[in-house]
């Protein structure tokens, strides 16, 4: 398939990379314009029309004659712009068409995207999939985090296009498992956040893997941070569109500041905030901070879920999901939710911690007011932050004035709207086991010690004197059953095993008589003395000896043969 370079543009006569700001033909605005109409195949048109869209938006507009026509495109949008569906649609039609043929083979996919985080890679996924079905393309997603088997089973059953994340892609190339040799259409997402999170050293080891004749397709929202280095190095004549500037906000979206006395305040703000019916994302700073009100809301009645990087994979689907289908109408995160995590109808994004930084809040906040629809976002703060929140909306270009307000201003209640009913919180057992585990480990060696410990040894520890003797019998390291008598339930012996009790002559000595061959206790360890003398058992206890200090008839440690009947020590076992 790599024989010859990707069809490009009838109209590319080798001119150096252009920037089109936009495709609209003169006289012809952008909502007059189809997805038809810029030559998308009728497939994928019918699959687009089954979800409600029928128009492009800008970035989509802008990008698909070139895309289509096999060009390297770099495309620069805000937050919530459309930039998946610009990149998938040109994927699936390629791949699907001019480019398809040929039989699937293990490990070599047709089509990459490479994208920062796990939910983004999830929500690309969730995206591309409908529109692969379309031409029968096979996909799969590969992150970390979650074990590689399943994901290496897809790549052994062959695949057409693999979502990743850098990180574990490289780990299965270094297997073995994914080679990139035949991949004639790369994607690279939020390129950007990629320099942020120090992946862009990775992202230009599996690009050099990549054939340099395919088509590769660049979306980010700056250039910044070496990622214009990407550009220069891996996209060949590219077409610059660029739909808005790097760090605008979005215009359906409208901004407030709230300002509160003190961090008591603060909370019922928030508290106040979060009880409406629709669906609200409250950003913390911090993992535990996330998690800790989460668990406050739901207590009161809010039911809330959270997300952070210390859940695991299937913890953030659970708790996605249960954000998703209103099961929990609020959802808690951290930064790691700031990007790629689509969820339709999000209302009102607080930052109940500011960002560090205007990227950090124009990201956050673009989990609202997506696709062209509306919403709001509040940044709450005490006094002591105000300067640092008005530098911050000053690089992000945002005018807002700071109220001073408290939970029942006007303001607040009309963000709020009408106030959900309360909703009573499940017992710990049953939201223990609802989020899985409950915390208890569920390994082989924890289920077997849970078992021993709920129906096992009754004596258990030194010194179970008579009320230990009543319980079942204990083995020994050797796993023998102890051997039951009458008289080894008094004071003086342990029926439980382990070390035994004190004797009765209060002289100190400790009985721990040996078994016989036989299960029998010898009767010379079970003599007291005055001067406490001590024989070593084959447990490693100690009995009485006999007044001249002699050896008992009972085994010494490391002995595997009894004494004699006339009293002699017992003989060492040799080895």
């Amino acid at each position: 398939m790599h024989g010859a370079d990707p069809p490009r543009n009838p109209t590319e006569t080798g001119a150096p990379s252009a920037t089109r700001p936009g495709v609209c033909p003169k006289g012809i605005t952008l909502s007059e314009i189809t997805f038809a109409s810029l030559g998308l195949p009728a497939p994928l048109v019918a699959v687009l029309a089954a979800d409600g869209k029928t128009q492009p938006f800008p970035i989509q507009a802008d990008t698909l004659p070139d895309t289509l026509a096999g060009r390297d495109v770099l495309g620069r949008g805000k937050t919530g712009s459309g930039k998946t569906i610009a990149f998938a649609l040109p994927m699936v039609a390629r791949l699907g068409g001019v480019l398809s043929g040929g039989k699937r083979r293990p490990g070599r996919p047709l089509g990459l995207i490479l994208a920062p985080t796990r939910e983004l890679a999830t929500q690309i996924t969730a995206t591309l999939s409908p529109l692969a079905d379309a031409y029968g393309l096979k996909t799969t997603t590969i992150f970390g985090g979650i074990s590689q088997a399943r994901q290496v089973a897809a790549l052994r059953d062959g695949v057409d296009i693999v979502v990743a994340c850098p990180g574990r892609l490289e780990d299965l190339m270094k297997q073995g498992f994914v080679t990139l040799d035949a991949v004639e259409i790369t994607v690279l997402d939020e390129a950007d956040h990629m320099a942020d999170l120090g992946f862009l050293p990775v992202v230009t080891r599996i690009l050099n893997k990549t054939p340099n004749n395919g088509q590769r397709l660049l979306f980010s929202a700056t250039l910044d941070n070496g990622v214009d280095k990407l550009v220069r190095q891996f996209l060949h004549n590219e077409v610059l569109h660029s739909v808005d500037e790097a760090n605008s906000p979005v215009a359906a979206m409208t901004h407030h500041v709230f300002e509160v006395s003190d961090v008591d305040a603060k909370n019922e703000l928030v508290k106040t905030l979060a009880s409406g019916t629709g669906r609200r994302i409250l950003f913390m700073r911090t993992k535990h901070h996330a998690k800790k009100l989460a668990k406050k809301l739901t207590e009161q009645g809010i039911p809330s879920v959270d997300l952070h990087g210390n859940l695991s994979q299937p913890q953030r689907d659970r708790n996605l999901a249960a954000f998703s289908d209103g099961t929990a109408r609020v959802l808690v995160a951290t930064d790691v939710a700031a990007r790629g995590v689509h969820v339709d109808n999000v209302e009102l994004v607080v930052h109940v911690d500011p960002p560090m930084e205007h990227k950090a809040y124009l990201h956050r906040s673009g989990r609202t007011a997506r696709a062209g629809s509306e919403g709001d976002v509040v940044t709450v703060i005490i006094p002591g932050q105000k300067r640092d929140l008005q530098q911050l909306m000053r690089k992000a270009d945002i005018n807002v004035a700071i109220q001073a307000v408290t939970p029942n201003s006007p303001a607040v209640s009309a963000l709020v709207g009408e106030v959900a009913a309360y909703v009573k919180p499940l017992p710990v057992d049953a939201a223990r086991t609802q989020q899985g585990g409950g915390g208890r480990s569920q390994g082989a060696n924890a289920q077997r010690k849970r078992a021993l410990r709920d129906g096992g040894d009754v004596a258990g520890g030194r010194g179970a004197g008579s009320a230990g003797g009543e319980g079942r019998a204990r083995r020994d390291r050797s796993g023998r059953p102890a051997g039951s008598s009458s008289s080894d339930s008094s004071r003086g012996g342990s029926a439980g095993g382990g070390r035994g009790g004190r004797d009765g002559a209060g002289n100190g000595g400790r009985d721990g008589a040996p078994r016989s061959s036989q299960g029998e206790r010898s009767g010379a360890a079970r003599t007291t003395s005055a001067q406490g003398g001590r024989s070593r058992s084959a447990q490693g206890e100690r009995s009485a000896s006999g007044s001249q200090g002699g050896r008992s008839g009972g085994l010494q440690v490391g002995s595997l043969v009894r004494g004699s009947a006339q009293g002699r020590g017992p003989r060492r076992a040799q080895g």
